[in-house]
């Protein structure tokens, strides 16, 4: 069996052949030309729309991403659209229906939940949960869609996956998980039973913070409403983004093991300073979820937030702007070390309390991991 990194290398090449290059040609299209009415005909019928048939639908470039990120993910099918929000706005819209109520776990990404309260629940009931077993009592007949993510972001919580999908089948209802933070190098998710896995391809699969793009996988079945929904609506990603999303399967990889092995190191270090509460990093044995962690990952990216000792808004402003290797930005899973407040949802609107720890997300890139301690060290000095 070919194995996870020789796949990165070689999937998603076939129309190279032609050309005779080793990365296949941007195929740009809008209307596609066909030698006869059987043929267009033809290429209509094609229900899992993977046949060139109008732009709107992909080129061959698209289909390149599409097969080589299914075929990733242990899966038949996946969808390429503008944007990972994009991906989890048609997930969740495609199974939202009047009667119908949809669960989504209380932490996820926070334009996902603003999503779902402002536009997802004009649809369908939307319910928030925290725990499994809150879950586990909030599912019934009516469940549409069981939504989670692991890790949530932010607090970098793990949920048992094997008892949200245990919970999801006693009713028939699927289960979609934002699998961003793993992607499929770190974690299998329709091995564990998931069956709409969705990817902020945003992130670490484009890898150099330069390309807008959701991918979502499954079987042709479970994509089945999503996919109805995108051609509906017109969502689909541009050739050129897809071109380079496929440009960053390849160093995937290795660019994840260069981040595991630098966060690790950085997370380690962090959890020893005295300004330092505690480091929120599941690959850390001292993590609460550390166990489920090793159960369901085979690795760690380079994600994670550390909680800092209370202290007042000039002081963490001192520490955030200190950073000279961690530039200030949203987003995550380029080559470049980044740092951004962290605010939970739950806390969102809140004023800090006096003794109340302060939290900051650090993203660490793939420069040299002393070099980015140093930096901390530095900055932790401010507080």
């Amino acid at each position: 069996m070919t194995r996870f990194d020789t796949k990165l290398a070689h999937l998603g090449r076939a129309s190279a052949h032609a050309a005779r290059t080793v990365n296949p040609p941007v195929a740009r299209a809008s209307t596609i030309l066909f030698d006869s009415l059987d043929q267009l005909r033809e290429a209509r019928a094609d229900v899992p729309f993977d046949t060139p048939r109008y732009g709107i639908y992909g080129t061959s470039t698209t289909f390149e991403l599409q097969t080589a990120m299914a075929e990733l993910c242990g899966t038949e099918s996946c969808i390429a659209t503008g944007s990972g929000l994009t991906a989890i706005a048609a997930t969740l819209s495609a199974h939202a229906r009047q009667g119908s109520s949809v669960l989504i776990q209380g932490d996820v990404y926070e334009p996902a939940r603003v999503f779902a309260e402002r536009e997802l629940a004009d649809s369908c009931e939307v319910r928030f949960f925290e725990t499994v077993e809150e879950l586990e009592a909030l599912v019934n007949a009516d469940t549409s869609l069981v939504f989670i993510e692991v890790p949530t972001s932010l607090t970098m919580r793990i949920i048992d996956i094997a008892r949200v999908v245990a919970s999801a089948r006693r009713v028939g209802a699927p289960v979609a998980c934002d699998s961003t933070w793993g992607t499929p190098r770190f974690f299998d998710a329709h091995a564990l039973g998931i069956d709409i896995s969705i990817h902020a391809g945003t992130k670490y699969i484009g890898g150099h913070s330069d390309v807008m793009l959701g991918l979502t996988t499954g079987t042709y079945e479970a994509l089945a409403p999503t996919r109805e929904w995108c051609v509906r609506f017109g969502s689909t990603a541009a050739p050129d983004v897809c071109w380079l999303g496929l440009r960053g399967l390849r160093t995937l990889s290795v660019r994840l093991e260069r981040h595991q092995a630098s966060a690790l190191k950085a997370a380690r270090w962090l959890e020893q300073q005295p300004q330092v509460v505690r480091v929120l990093y599941p690959a850390l044995p001292s993590d609460p979820d550390h166990e489920l962690w090793r159960a369901q990952f085979s690795g760690a990216p380079g994600l994670l937030t550390v909680e800092l000792v209370a202290c007042d808004e000039a002081a963490y402003t001192r520490f955030i702007e200190s950073l000279e290797l961690f530039g200030l930005g949203a987003s995550w899973g380029g080559f470049e070390s980044l740092v951004l407040p962290a605010i939970p949802h739950s806390r969102r609107g809140l004023q800090p309390q006096p003794d109340e720890g302060r939290l900051v997300r650090l993203h660490i890139g793939l420069e040299d991991a002393d070099d980015l301690i140093g930096d901390l060290a530095g900055a932790l000095e401010e507080l």
